[in-house]
């Protein structure tokens, strides 16, 4: 007997919280937004079809740790599958969504919505910290969040693998916080000094053959292969199903955008290679994004809904166009 799939969403005021209730409510969940925290463990124990829950600061009785406890009470029903996803933006993300949206903040009803929102980092920490998915919407178009829910959680989604996010980014640009490893391609040679490669990124051929051309890039790929391939089983094996693996340059178009290509095609070949060995292994699926071009508003590279299996050039010119993501 399958066991019953609840999804719980928490995080930021802001955050994107209802549009992920409402993606999810799209590929067949049952969605509750902000119940009494009282009522959770029954109203989920009672439930007969998957259930998508809203918790948030908003909600009677709010206490993070509260939630996490009925969660692991909740996670000793063999007939229950209990994910919590977490919602957040930057702070001038959702200091815009709140100015133009005029809403006040839960936590600020008569104060400096910035007051709020600090509040409210702290008060959910504790859910951020042991969420299963952690979501940021900064900048996320509405489109692309819907189809990143669809790919979790809807019919397509093979429950039994995990889920594997491989991201490039910039470091003056930040680290992405839901990255479980990270990795910095700085030290390679940089195709920026070259103004034949500099308007070109990590998957044209020309910039890939001049990071490659690095002596140390054949040595520091395969380390870096070889730390992912220890981590990724032991994941597996802990039960988890997502994991976020980055890698980042000063630039986040050339060297960090190339080798994510090439360890998604690395570990595509590894799950290719499992499945023929072993029907049981439960292995990943692997998916991209280059952070930093999508920002750029390069079509041709936004990437976050890309499964690596697809090797279609096609589909990169499919690409998503929407609105901005709001709670």
């Amino acid at each position: 007997m399958s066991s019953l799939a609840v999804v719980i969403v928490s995080g930021l005021s802001g955050g994107g919280k209802a549009s992920i209730l409402r993606a999810l409510e799209d590929v067949g969940y049952e969605a509750v937004d902000n119940p009494p925290l009282t009522m959770l463990e029954e109203m989920i124990c009672r439930g007969d079809r998957k259930l998508a829950v809203g918790i948030d600061a908003r909600t009677r009785g709010f206490d993070a740790n509260d939630v996490l406890n009925a969660i692991t009470r909740l996670q000793t029903n063999p007939g229950l599958r209990i994910q919590l996803v977490y919602a957040w933006a930057d702070d001038s993300t959702l200091l815009r969504r709140y100015t133009e949206t005029r809403r006040r903040h839960p936590l600020a009803p008569q104060g400096v919505v910035a007051d709020g929102i600090a509040a409210e980092v702290v008060l959910t920490e504790p859910l951020r910290e042991h969420a299963d998915l952690v979501v940021d919407t900064s900048g996320l178009p509405i489109a692309n969040l819907r189809r990143l829910i669809e790919r979790y959680f809807g019919a397509g989604s093979d429950q039994a693998r995990m889920v594997v996010s491989l991201v490039s980014f910039a470091y003056p640009k930040g680290l992405p916080r839901e990255a479980d490893l990270v990795f910095d391609a700085r030290f390679l040679r940089n195709p920026h000094y070259d103004p034949i490669l500099r308007p070109k990124t990590g998957m044209d051929r020309d910039v890939a053959a001049y990071i490659k051309a690095d002596p140390d890039f054949a040595k520091y790929f395969s380390l870096l292969t070889g730390l992912v391939e220890l981590a990724l089983p032991r994941f597996v094996q802990e039960g988890k199903r997502y994991a976020t693996i980055t890698i980042g340059c000063t630039g986040g178009r050339h060297r960090s955008v190339y080798l994510i290509e090439k360890l998604a095609k690395h570990l595509t070949s590894c799950v290719t290679a499992k499945s023929a060995d072993r029907t049981d292994d439960p292995c990943w699926q692997v998916f991209v994004t280059h952070r930093e071009l999508a920002s750029e508003g390069n079509g041709n590279s936004f990437l976050s809904d890309r499964p690596v299996a697809r090797r279609d050039e096609s589909d990169l010119d499919r690409i998503a166009q929407g609105l901005s993501v709001q709670a």
